[in-house]
């Protein structure tokens, strides 16, 4: 990684850099006489590598935010291991759609908004704009109402009093953005892992669950009730928001002043993807586990809440297992929410060319929160409600983001292979269908 010094010059160079093309890094490097990835590499093999890793781990928290948790427990706890398959699918889709929204950013130097506004009308954009925007409050709805309930599990806080204290804390993990992209990343980093070794502490105690896993992985359904829950899935899982927010996190995180370069990043992109995403799936596979192993076994189908799920963990593996799962909810929490308000500040910007202070914004979008909360709603339904509602703004992210991944002048030799553009197009398809199920499902009993 670099020394502080070293991090403190590049973050200068890049915040006063802001280049609207490629053309225009590549101006920018040239004049200090050297080439950001050429100092990375100069500080060894491994340290190099590390430090062109980060971009996928931020978007990978708001695949495991507290909506997960909700449609996870609840799916496996109603079905048991039957929705395994729907996990995996979700996470390969994941895989695929972020790497190509952080190829986007890499080879154009712009993110999606911003190709959006420049491609497509000026009614598109702002039609997108709007949309994405909603999905942000709906996002925002989940991570902060589950960082609320994280608290009130850990330390019995009322709900509306954590949510207040969600929000100073989400503040604070919101200024070290303001102070260098290295920084915010492994705080980021720092709360994923806390995610990520309570669930593997919860896999350990829970015993035997991967063997019987493997009945889940043939694609089926059982009854309208469980395409309603692998929907909420998908929606917690491929967020429309950090489709966005990946382009614009590697945009100009490293300037590169030629295709080769390019080429270099875009391995690592893959990989800091695999890593990533890959880290983000073995949590929500995990979650669905416990809660198969545990409650659908024992005939508890009824576990649909976060708060049951907690109780059922301390009452049949112990206080240690349900403290790791609090830990983890309000962790979750923390890190997704603070990672949506970033998103929300560029989409607007991208958009239609407008910005508030970042502080503002995460005030605005947990107002909805705060408004559940004050209302004692019940959170856990609030959290799947929400995430159906983002299964349902996921096209309007995807559909875009293949539409120019796959135009020549928009990404030169880095266009999308056919096989490429194909996949996309099939899982939006995918998405579309599942959607116009769920409208017809909700509106024709």
């Amino acid at each position: 990684m670099f020394r502080t010094s070293e991090l403190a010059s590049w973050e200068r160079l890049l915040s006063t850099t802001k280049p609207a093309t490629t053309g225009e890094a590549i101006i920018s490097v040239e004049t200090v006489g050297l080439t950001a990835l050429g100092t990375l590499q100069a500080r060894g093999r491994f340290r190099g590598r590390i430090a062109l890793l980060g971009p996928a781990f931020v978007a990978a928290v708001a695949y495991i935010d507290p909506g997960n948790f909700a449609t996870n427990f609840s799916a496996g706890a109603k079905y048991g291991y039957l929705l395994v398959w729907v996990i995996i699918a979700a996470n390969a889709m994941a895989m695929l759609v972020q790497y190509l929204s952080a190829k986007v950013g890499v080879v154009t130097g712009r993110d999606l908004p911003e190709l959006c506004r420049e491609y497509f009308s000026r009614r598109v954009a702002r039609g997108l704009w709007v949309q994405a925007e909603l999905v942000a409050m709906a996002t925002d709805l989940a991570e902060f109402v589950g960082a609320a309930v994280g608290l009130n599990l850990l330390f019995g806080i009322p709900l509306l009093p954590s949510g207040l204290i969600t929000a100073v804390v989400a503040f604070a993990v919101l200024a070290l953005e303001q102070r260098g992209y290295r920084r915010f990343e492994l705080a980021i980093l720092a709360l994923m892992a806390l995610v990520f070794f309570g669930f593997l502490y919860e896999l350990v105690v829970v015993r035997g669950v991967v063997p019987a896993a493997a009945a889940g992985l043939i694609p089926k359904f059982d009854g309208p009730d469980s395409v309603v829950l692998a929907a909420g899935i998908i929606g917690a899982t491929v967020m429309p928001h950090v489709v966005y927010l990946h382009s614009a996190l590697t945009k100009n995180r490293v300037p590169t002043i030629d295709n080769t370069e390019r080429r270099t990043l875009l391995r690592f992109a893959r990989l800091d993807v695999y890593v990533g995403l890959g880290l983000a799936g073995v949590i929500n596979l995990s979650m669905l586990l416990i809660a198969a192993k545990l409650f659908h076994t024992a005939g508890r189908t009824g576990v649909d809440s976060i708060e049951a799920a907690h109780a059922g963990l301390g009452q049949y593996v112990g206080g240690a297992a349900a403290l790791a799962f609090a830990v983890a909810l309000l962790a979750s929490g923390l890190s997704s929410s603070s990672v949506g308000t970033y998103a929300g500040q560029i989409v607007m910007q991208g958009f239609i060319r407008r910005s508030i202070p970042l502080f503002l914004r995460r005030g605005l979008t947990m107002i909805p929160a705060l408004v559940v909360l004050a209302l004692g709603l019940p959170t856990t339904d609030s959290l799947v409600v929400s995430q159906v509602f983002l299964s349902f703004g996921i096209p309007f992210a995807l559909i875009p983001l293949v539409l120019l991944t796959r135009r020549r002048d928009v990404m030169g030799q880095f266009v999308n292979r056919r096989a490429t553009t194909v996949a996309a197009t099939v899982v939006v398809a995918l998405i579309v269908i599942l959607n116009v199920y769920l409208l017809w499902y909700t509106f024709a009993r």
